[in-house]
Parts: structure tokens; sequence; C-alpha cells
């Protein structure tokens, strides 16, 4: 992966906004930049789930998330829905890769069957034919048919499809340290180093 181009994150109207909060964090903490997309569904659970309200124009939104994270001015960059002038809605700019976290069972379901009515799923279409890393995060339970079979065509086009599913071994004492197991694998995936948790067995 280029190390200098953006890093594109969808976040949908599923449960799991600490996922999306805390992957955004670490994106900004090892200064990536960070192209991010939010649904209106998104929004509303952001503001049930946590304690961040960042409005609804992309403007009120990239300066909330930027002070929020404590992002350098510039680091985060957010596009609306239609926005079809953004970079991720073309392969000739694509970011180097792209997580949807948490992933709706809509927006797996559209992005599978290539239904690119929105920026989000446009991005998630453009990363899978340019080939770049897309990482999905579903956050449903349980899985009907439907989904699993959405979930196994992405796969076999290359699609990593990473349940928000914490482990237990490592001892969690919190809904941080779950959280943060997660967050870690998605970290991995992206090859970028994080201070999280420890590899399997390392002493």
């Amino acid at each position: 992966m280029q190390p200098n181009k953006p890093i594109a994150i969808a976040i949908t109207g599923a449960s799991g906004m600490p996922y999306a909060i805390s992957l955004l964090k670490n994106l900004i903490e090892t200064e990536q930049l960070i192209y991010v997309m939010i649904s209106q569904a998104a929004n509303t659970v952001l503001a049930m789930e946590t304690n961040l309200r960042v409005g609804n124009d992309t403007s009120t939104i990239e300066e909330k998330l930027t002070d929020y994270l404590k992002a350098k001015k510039g680091q985060i960059k957010v596009f609306s829905k239609n926005q079809w002038t953004a970079p991720v809605a073309s392969g000739s700019n694509p970011p180097r890769a792209m997580v949807v976290c948490p992933c709706t069972m809509s927006t797996l379901s559209a992005i599978a069957n290539g239904n690119s009515d929105n920026l989000m799923h446009r991005a998630a279409d453009v990363a899978i034919k340019e080939n770049k890393k897309l990482i999905i995060v579903p956050r449903e339970t349980p899985y009907s048919a439907i989904h699993l079979e959405n979930m196994l065509k992405l796969s076999r086009l290359g699609v990593v499809i990473m349940d928000a599913n914490p482990a237990f071994y490592q001892k969690p004492t919190s809904i941080e340290d779950l959280v943060n197991f997660v967050v870690a694998r998605i970290l991995d995936h992206l090859g970028i180093k994080h201070k999280l948790q420890k590899p399997w067995q390392e002493d």
C-alpha cells in the first residue's frame, strides 16, 4: 500500500460506533490521512452510543471530528453521500484502503451487488475494481442466509469480512479492551503498527 495515500472510512448506521471512533483515533495517532463518509443513520446512532454530536453538514462534521480526535488541520476530509467529485468516486485517484465500520446489512448488500447509489457504495465499488484493500466490519446478529451469501460473495472478490467479534484470551477488563481487540485486527490488515494488544503468544 502507498503510505502517503489516504485511508477511506465509511461509517453506517449499525450499532458499534465505539469501533469507528477507536479506529479513527488510532489512524489519527499514526498520522494517517483520512477520508470520512458518514450516513445520516450513523449520525443518529453515533449520538446514541457516544458523547459525540457531529452535526449534519460536511464542514461541521469535519470540524467536530478534527477537534474531538485532536487531528491536525487537513488530516480529516469529510464527504457527503452525493459528493460525486470526491476522490474516492474515481478509480484514477482511489484511497490506498477502505474500511466500512460498522457496516449495516443494507450497505453490505449494496456493495455485494454493485448498487453504487451513494458515495459510500461507489467508493467500495472502486476499491474492489482497483484491487485495493477493502475491510467490512458487519454488526448484526443473527445473520440471515441473505447476509451470509452477500459476505461470501464479497469474500470471494478479496474483500476482508471482519466481524465485530472480540476475543477473551487477553482477559479484557473493560469495554474499551473489547473494542480495541477488533480495532487492532483492522489495523493489522491495514499494515499499520499499533500498541492496542500484543500478538498471540508474544512475551
